[in-house]
């Protein structure tokens, strides 16, 4: 497994700490009067509540936050599928103190997401899910996007399985390794199977991802007793 792992009893508020003192660490670097610190969300159960944990803590400068997102599905913004609508439901009132709140739109398209996030100069932080089937982002099993040139940031993406059905716009590994951080947020037993085959070094797709540093957090359902 490429990273480090952290098993922890609550997956968001584990989240919310490490965001936070990056978030502080960012700041105190680089002064208030710097560039912003760049997080970018996943949508999913798991990225709605490390996005509410987050919300809930008053030691963030979120003026100098910037949140851009890792995927999307193609639907409206507010449809109930929509990872824009459950990120900015569960960031709440956070979202009017935000130093910018980006989410991708497939009417927009990949390209022009792309071009943001370059402006920008990519990102610092990136939150990452995990399925069951060992798919982070959009990058499912399969798909074309898991072979998207190196020079792409943003890529359309379909899952083959036909377990996902809408089409997404996601983060390529390219747009993924841009982060100084990469967090996986790992929760439940049914992702069990899929955890222990990437400490393995299997081949699913979020073993592929790269980043300067990868931090793994891991509930113990999760775990069970595979990986001890």
């Amino acid at each position: 497994m490429i990273g480090e792992m952290r098993v922890v009893d609550d997956v968001a508020e584990s989240f919310a700490e490490l965001a936070a003192g990056e978030i502080v660490g960012h700041l105190r670097a680089r002064g208030r009067d710097g560039a912003p610190f760049r997080l970018a969300c996943s949508g999913g159960a798991s990225g709605a509540r490390c996005a509410s944990a987050l919300a809930a803590r008053d030691d963030v400068a979120w003026s100098s936050l910037v949140c851009y997102f890792v995927d999307e599905r193609c639907v409206a913004p507010d449809a109930p599928e929509s990872n824009a609508r459950a990120i900015r439901s569960a960031l709440g009132a956070r979202v009017g103190q935000l130093a910018g709140f980006h989410p991708m739109s497939c009417t927009d398209g990949a390209a022009a997401y792309e071009r943001m996030l370059r402006a920008a100069g990519g990102l610092d932080l990136v939150q990452l899910g995990f399925g069951p089937d060992g798919h982070t982002a959009s990058l499912f099993p399969g798909s074309e996007a898991l072979d998207a040139p190196a020079d792409r940031l943003v890529v359309t993406s379909f899952d083959p399985s036909g377990r996902n059905a809408l089409p997404r716009l996601t983060l390529t590994y390219a747009g993924i390794s841009s982060a100084r951080l990469a967090v996986f947020t790992v929760t439940g037993a049914e992702k069990r199977h899929a955890l222990a085959s990437v400490a393995a070094g299997g081949d699913l797709p979020a073993a592929r991802v790269r980043a300067q540093r990868i931090v793994w957090l891991c509930d113990r359902p999760a775990i069970g007793d595979v990986l001890g």
